[in-house]
């Protein structure tokens, strides 16, 4: 199969521009022939802000390559992970005016929210799923901190809504996870036309043993990450479960000066990822105390991988990721005490742990490897490819896909 990959990097790299790279690199150990068509957001310095605001709604210099790239390539499916903002929604009229189909992978919330998270001022943020224009985004400058940048997403959204790209210029979508798939389905996109396939590892580290006696946090430092709610769980459990944290970001002088306080807590600072693998196969538990929804968090995959159990916040992603006392457990998200009895309880029931263990490693073999990832985007691939004559829905494997109308 010739595969045509689109993307828009970022300035910083990150999980969407791994996923890219990662899927390219699956793709072609299994013999396809990948080509890729991409845009760097560096590109975006010293642009006047009135042209950048017009290719991200539309770049005519966008469709007008691709399409010269679909014409000489002939791809059999073009496969979209961001066109944020140079790339720009043209990318997908230049496929379908080529007679190519296409799939989008939904990475972020953007299509709903110009700050694609669903998140400000430190709390779930839903004003702009119902809304035709999101208006509240732009009150609140949700994008970059900026009213007039939030307001050029809010009008390319709606644009687009009202041009029909969303339910006429896209074959199939990939949601992340079942919540993030009902989540754009209530936003109005059909429910038939998205499917759910998780985020993945190239490379399986092998299980772990868990005998560190310890628990372990990965992730940004930062509000949304729970922090507090973190720190606040190891008052009451310190020094008798030993925490080590990794990672670094805007709130690290709070985590250094808690750290201090905290007996038998460590701050490690970033770590390489040979490292923090390393670290999770001897963790006795991974902690992520979120506030807000996570698209497919990596750390939740690795730490499947290792045999590690996680606690998370009973919130977006993670209330489909995972498993209730199965693959870990929940606590109320933001609650410390819920949390410190979560830890305590699990590691109080050696046989629930073990099991948890090895439910954990079952769960990213059959869900999270590369070998079936492959096979889900082969599944969804071929359907749009070959669409069924008679319009009926088809299941695609990891999905359960509801019949439904094309919403707007």
């Amino acid at each position: 199969m010739k595969v045509l990959l689109v993307h828009n990097h970022y300035k910083q790299p990150g999980g969407e521009d791994q996923v890219f790279a990662s899927e390219a690199r699956l793709l072609e150990q299994h013999g396809h022939r990948v080509l890729r068509h991409s845009a760097h957001n560096d590109a975006v310095d010293g642009q006047h802000q009135l042209t950048l605001a017009a290719k991200t709604v539309w770049n005519s210099e966008s469709y007008r390559a691709l399409r010269r790239l679909i014409r000489k390539e002939r791809p059999e499916v073009m496969h979209v992970h961001n066109t944020m903002p140079l790339l720009s929604p043209a990318v997908y009229f230049a496929a379908k005016d080529e007679g190519v189909p296409v799939i989008q992978t939904l990475h972020n919330y953007r299509l709903l929210c110009p700050g694609a998270f669903f998140f400000r001022d430190g709390a779930v943020c839903e004003r702009c799923l119902h809304k035709a224009v999101a208006w509240p985004g732009v009150v609140h400058a949700c994008y970059r901190d900026s009213k007039a940048a939030s307001g050029v997403v809010a009008a390319m959204l709606a644009a687009h809504r009202l041009a029909h790209t969303w339910t006429d210029k896209v074959d199939y979508y990939i949601a992340l996870t079942e919540f993030a798939r009902q989540k754009f389905i209530e936003g109005g996109l059909a429910a038939r036309k998205i499917v759910v396939k998780p985020n993945f590892l190239d490379d399986d580290p092998g299980i772990g043993r868990g005998q560190g006696g310890y628990v372990l946090f990965v992730g940004r430092l930062s509000h949304e990450k729970g922090l507090e709610t973190l720190l606040e769980a190891w008052k009451m459990l310190s020094p008798r479960i030993p925490l080590k944290i990794v990672g670094d970001g805007p709130m690290a002088s709070y985590v250094a000066k808690a750290v201090e306080a905290l007996e038998g807590v460590e701050w490690l600072g970033l770590q390489p990822r040979d490292r923090v693998l390393a670290m999770m196969k001897e963790a006795a538990l991974l902690i992520i105390p979120s506030m807000w929804y996570e698209g497919c968090p990596l750390t939740i995959i690795e730490a499947y991988a290792v045999g590690a159990p996680v606690i998370a916040s009973r919130l977006g992603s993670m209330s489909s990721m995972i498993k209730s006392r199965r693959t870990g457990l929940f606590f109320n998200p933001g609650d410390p005490e819920d949390l410190a009895r979560q830890v305590e309880w699990v590691l109080m029931n050696a046989e629930i742990l073990a099991f948890m263990r090895r439910s954990a490693r079952m769960e990213f073999e059959t869900q999270y490897s590369a070998a079936r990832n492959y096979e889900m985007l082969m599944a969804i691939y071929k359907r749009a490819i070959e669409p069924d004559r008679t319009g009926s829905v088809v299941h695609i494997p990891a999905a359960e896909v509801e019949d439904a109308p094309v919403g707007a």
